[in-house]
């Protein structure tokens, strides 16, 4: 006979999970993370590259990521340059095979 245990958790921990799964479900934002990822401190224009998509796409999909605190960017120049700060997200994409090189 199986016993099972109950464990509670709190709904607003829930509702995080929930929100940090749904910037997860889109494939650009995941495509964006994972370059930040495996190349941390990526340029606008190779993070774009690297999700086949536009510059301009690549930093609205960016200033999702950094308003909810999963990414910070830093100006050099004209260029701005992005890292994956969030360890709940690191740890998820080495869930998902994105180890370090």
């Amino acid at each position: 006979m199986t016993k099972h245990v109950n464990v509670t958790t709190p709904p607003d921990a829930l509702d995080e999970w929930a929100q940090r799964f749904a910037l997860l479900s889109d494939p650009t934002r995941l495509r964006l993370l994972t370059h930040m990822h495996l190349n941390p401190s990526s340029r606008v224009a190779d993070l774009a590259e690297a999700a086949g998509i536009t510059q301009t796409a690549a930093s609205q999909a960016l200033r999702v990521l950094r308003e909810r605190g999963w990414v910070e960017g830093h100006r050099e120049g004209r260029e701005v340059y992005y890292r994956l700060v969030d360890q709940d997200a690191h740890a998820v994409l080495h869930l998902t095979g994105q180890s370090h090189g």
